[in-house]
């Protein structure tokens, strides 16, 4: 298991209500993806060849984020089919969720502009995340 990627809530990431604006929960999801995929993959892979396009985000608001909560992301595995994938998101605060929700994305070769099967290394990395059970 990968361990949670921690956050730290910026005060540019507030709106004037003084939470976490809603569209900054798509960038600490990108943030979580980068990181996970770091984890499995490595630094050195192929992104051009072997890479993913973003498909489709959800985004559910639980509990709002604060200018100095401590949000910590976990990634699970939603779906995996024969060229893209579901991942989902869960974020809490002291062990409280405050927002999930989910991705998915197509792999793709952009050298041909093309969407290719998941590389079986990949697929084989995946086993490290956990399966969401919802």
């Amino acid at each position: 298991m990968i361990a949670p990627l921690k956050i730290q809530v910026r005060f540019s990431d507030l709106d004037i209500l003084g939470h976490v604006n809603n569209v900054t929960y798509l960038s600490y999801f990108e943030m979580a993806r980068v990181y996970y995929f770091k984890e499995l993959v490595g630094t050195k892979w192929d992104w051009q060849r072997k890479g993913v396009v973003l498909v489709k985000n959800e985004v559910e608001y639980h509990i709002p984020i604060l200018l100095y909560d401590e949000p910590s992301i976990t990634l699970y595995m939603r779906n995996l089919g024969n060229k893209s994938f579901t991942l989902s998101y869960k974020i809490e605060v002291k062990g409280k969720i405050y927002t999930t929700g989910s991705s998915t994305l197509v792999c793709f070769d952009s050298t041909t502009q093309s969407s290719i099967e998941i590389p079986i290394e990949m697929r084989d990395a995946f086993n490290k995340i956990d399966k969401d059970e919802n």
